[in-house]
């Protein structure tokens, strides 16, 4: 697996992408299903998705403080890691790491925190950081975590399973809808766990 590459912002324009698949689950299953359309509500997330809400809602979340804020309303996962995943033997279709969002021809992870994304005609998604993925990655297939989670050069680990995002403006997204990145304005923040 490869590390995100540095993140680089002194060119505040960045080329857009495009959402791939859209997924969405009612229960706290591992992996969500892909669906014609999901709608995005502002502050909350993906409506009817089990981790909608404005406070944290995924279950190991909700243990260490039921009221701490959502900053995990939708999940974030670029195709090209799913690629390169195939390439090593390892079958992930979208959904299947439990994103919201399968995008292409934007380097999520080389984003810094506070990114701004327009999704299709009306939603607007914030980047909070990077999801902390979990063991559960392994149903998928045996070592994938650790293609996930590794530790960097620097000791650090480095996160590729993907980012979180608030949900600033809500509205509908399908596969095919244009994603335009709008970068933070001051000194870039790299991303972290969320």
């Amino acid at each position: 697996m490869t590390e995100p590459a540095s993140l680089v912002v002194n060119d505040q324009s960045v080329a857009p992408g495009r959402v791939v698949a859209v997924c969405r689950s009612a229960s706290h299953s591992f992996s969500k299903p892909v669906v014609d359309e999901i709608v995005l509500v502002a502050g909350l997330g993906v409506d009817g998705d089990a981790h909608n809400g404005r406070t944290v809602q995924h279950l190991s979340r909700v243990r260490q403080d039921p009221t701490a804020p959502n900053l995990r309303q939708v999940h974030l996962v670029h195709r090209e890691l799913l690629d390169e995943l195939s390439l090593q033997g390892y079958a992930v279709p979208s959904g299947a790491m439990g994103e919201n969002l399968t995008t292409e021809g934007i380097a999520l992870l080389d984003l810094p925190t506070g990114t701004v994304l327009r999704i299709g005609s009306d939603a607007v998604v914030r980047i909070t950081g990077l999801r902390n993925p979990c063991a559960q990655l392994n149903q998928l297939g045996a070592g994938l975590m650790k293609r996930l989670v590794f530790p960097g050069p620097d000791g650090e680990l480095v996160r590729l399973a993907g980012v979180m995002a608030v949900v600033d403006r809500g509205g509908p997204v399908r596969a095919g809808d244009r994603i335009e990145v709008s970068l933070p304005a001051g000194p870039a923040s790299p991303l972290r766990p969320v």
